[in-house]
């Protein structure tokens, strides 16, 4: 009993302990000096601290480098503060403030400078922790934006270079070495021609064989690719941040750094944007200000901008338990509440860790195409912890659905994994035409629109095997990249159906993505229109006829270009592969 005894009065003396030094600091005269100078030097830095923070925002440097610039300013704050603290112990030391005597300290009243001491230790420990709080999340971020860097070196050199590079960069790392042997879809007099002559090995360098695959390797002509490549896109990104603050933009406006709204991108935000746009350059002042921010808005906080208020809490409740209060009556407290307040948020919290669920397992992205249960077909414009908004693709709405939906409901994703898609054309044609000639005529109708349909950037809106540019020495547009299936070497030509007043056929092509398929289809219907002209091709009124003698008239007309058309029969050839399962 007299040790049970001895450890109840010890836990009932600590826990007094804090309501002792709110009294000693009520009486004590000397520690209300000493806490009054503590508050006006932390004043005094959150000051500073600001009017610093707000200049470095605007300048230069902290555009470019973000993360040691957050590094900087973030490990200035506790270097103020360890300052005051240094100089308050020294103001006291050196004067006495607190004045104790032998026989308060014999009668066990709480020592003044042992509690202030105290006080100071606490106040570092916040600082402490309120500084790695925030300097750990800075250097995280600094490692992703390092991964990515990476990742868009890989794409330079998939690329073979951006559009933007300042000559011709790639080249100026790697040169390319011919393959030893003959490749694919070439012959050894071909192959040993185009190898004499620079334009030769350049067209070798671009080929691609029917499968998509290059040929020949690189071997590297600098010691570091990567970091001259590395230059060479902050440069870009210092050219970019001139021409803002010049005015030498498209709006001819002097930029002004740390504007609200955002007016220039810092260097993460500018990669980014490069990103979503292909790696194309990035035009000042080409988006209206605060673009990217307005963008981002009702994205919740990623784990590490969550993190400083985890470390943060945990400093705090171990500041509270060296100051002796009891933290499993304030658990039992805060515990009850968090019940409380669990059962009144559930919707909510569903919402959210479904929203985890969504980025951890890349359900959708913004940007994908998708149908909800519903029927509605649109693009997904942004993703919250409480809600998903779907875009109409013509912009005629905007759904809004519980975020929760998306993973207890059938959504059906266009542009997951697949960046294929079909583009479609049914037509019915004259049962006085040839089967196998219409067949031929829509065969050339497709492989016309592989190779004509372009956007505006010039690129093809058809996924192929081997992008057209590359038989014109140029470089690929990309058409013939991500492309995980077999497609074919051209269109697909279906001879669907004997219907009641004509002959039903489907011509089909594959696109990039779930959009191009509509001006693909617009465009192949306007190739139609002239081929089908062009050979005679009739499309039926949807009526039914009664001949009388006229058949065999009609056939003859048809009959005079049965030459011309077996031509095409012969160029194109008709449909030999048989179906696949996709097809049903």
């Amino acid at each position: 009993m007299g040790e049970e005894g001895d450890i109840i009065s010890a836990m009932s003396e600590e826990g007094q302990e804090f309501s002792t030094v709110a009294q000693l600091i009520a009486e004590e005269p000397s520690i209300q000096t000493a806490l009054v100078i503590m508050i006006v030097g932390l004043i005094g830095i959150a000051v500073v601290y600001r009017k610093v923070n707000s200049w470095a925002s605007k300048k230069r440097f902290s555009y470019s480098r973000p993360h040691v610039s957050d590094f900087v300013r973030t490990a200035m704050l506790p270097f103020l503060a360890f300052a005051l603290i240094t100089a308050t112990n020294v103001y006291i030391n050196s004067v006495g403030l607190f004045a104790v005597t032998e026989a308060a300290l014999a009668a066990g009243e709480i020592n003044p400078a042992v509690t202030f001491a105290k006080i100071l230790d606490s106040i570092n420990f916040l600082v402490i922790g309120h500084t790695v709080a925030h300097l750990i999340p800075i250097i995280i971020s600094k490692k992703e934006k390092i991964k990515l860097e990476h990742d868009d070196y890989d794409a330079w050199f998939d690329k073979q270079g951006y559009s933007d590079d300042d000559g011709d960069l790639y080249h100026k790392c790697f040169k390319w070495i011919p393959p030893k042997l003959v490749p694919e879809d070439l012959t050894e007099e071909e192959f040993q021609k185009y190898l004499k002559t620079e334009e030769g090995r350049k067209f070798l360098e671009e080929f691609r064989t029917t499968k998509g695959n290059p040929v020949g390797s690189y071997e590297k002509k600098v010691d570091d690719p990567f970091e001259l490549w590395k230059k060479s896109e902050r440069n870009k990104y210092e050219k970019y941040f001139e021409k803002c603050i010049t005015g030498k933009n498209q709006s001819g406006r002097k930029l002004k750094p740390g504007a609200k709204p955002e007016e220039i991108y810092p260097i993460d935000v500018w990669r980014e944007e490069k990103r979503l746009q292909d790696f194309e350059p990035i035009i000042p002042s080409n988006r209206p200000p605060g673009y990217a921010r307005k963008k981002r808005e009702g994205v919740p906080m990623s784990a590490k901008k969550i993190m400083p208020l985890g470390i943060f809490a945990a400093v705090i409740i171990g500041i509270v338990s060296w100051w002796g209060v009891d933290l499993f009556v304030l658990a039992t407290a805060t515990g009850g509440l968090a019940i409380g307040i669990g059962f009144a948020l559930q919707d909510t919290m569903q919402n959210y860790f479904a929203y985890i669920f969504i980025k951890k397992d890349k359900v959708i992205k913004v940007g994908d195409r998708v149908t909800l249960p519903s029927g509605y077909n649109g693009l997904v414009y942004k993703i919250t912890p409480r809600v998903t908004y779907i875009r109409h693709g013509l912009n005629e709405s905007l759904a809004i659905i519980p975020t929760k939906q998306i993973v207890s409901s059938e959504i059906i994703n266009f542009t997951k994994e697949f960046k294929l898609v079909p583009a479609t054309i049914e037509v019915g044609v004259s049962y006085l035409n040839d089967p196998r000639q219409v067949e031929a005529i829509l065969k050339k109708i497709g492989k016309r629109a592989m190779k004509e349909v372009k956007d505006a950037k010039g690129h093809h809106l058809a996924r192929q095997k081997r992008c057209p540019y590359l038989a014109e020495h140029k470089q690929s547009c990309g058409c013939d990249k991500k492309i995980h299936v077999e497609i074919g070497d051209g269109p697909v030509v279906r001879f669907n159906n004997f219907n009641d007043s004509a002959l039903d056929f489907a011509v089909r092509v594959f696109v990039r993505d779930y959009g191009s398929q509509f001006k693909m289809k617009s465009d192949m219907r306007v190739i139609m229109y002239e081929e089908f002209k062009k050979y005679d091709i009739r499309i039926p009124w949807p009526i039914r006829t009664v001949y009388q003698g006229d058949e065999k008239r009609e056939a003859q007309e048809i009959g005079q270009l049965d030459e011309k058309r077996d031509k095409l029969v012969d160029e194109y050839g008709v449909s030999k592969e048989s179906g696949s399962a996709e097809e049903e």
